[in-house]
């Protein structure tokens, strides 16, 4: 049979843990990184169906697709609603790009789009 005490710290061990798991998410997801990547759009990530990477890019974007960054195997989404962060991203087309901006999951809150190296 367990003590009081023995069954309080039962508790209290599951209640930090809980509490370790909740806030984890939160600090990571304010974390503001820079990635490299190939730009392209989220419906054809890194295989495009037509024409030149570019020119598949911009249809797709045109058609109602969000711009995307492969980098390596992963395809981020890249949110903004930014006129100058969208026409460098156009202007970057299947080219190299530097995305900085909030990492959340398979998608990048965007604050910044530069050439890539």
């Amino acid at each position: 049979m367990r003590t009081v005490f023995q069954r309080f710290l039962s508790v209290f061990s599951a209640l930090s843990l809980f509490a370790a798991l909740a806030v984890f998410p939160a600090l990571a997801a304010g974390k503001t990184q820079t990635l490299t990547g190939q730009v392209s759009d989220a419906m054809c990530g890194a295989k495009h169906q037509m024409g030149s990477p570019a020119d598949c890019t911009r249809s797709c974007v045109k058609h109602g697709s969000k711009y995307a960054l492969v980098v390596g195997d992963k395809v981020y989404t890249l949110e903004t609603s930014d006129k100058a962060a969208l026409d460098k991203l156009n202007d970057l087309a299947g080219s190299k790009a530097k995305v900085t901006g909030e990492v959340q999951g398979d998608s990048i809150a965007v604050k910044s789009v530069a050439a890539g190296s």
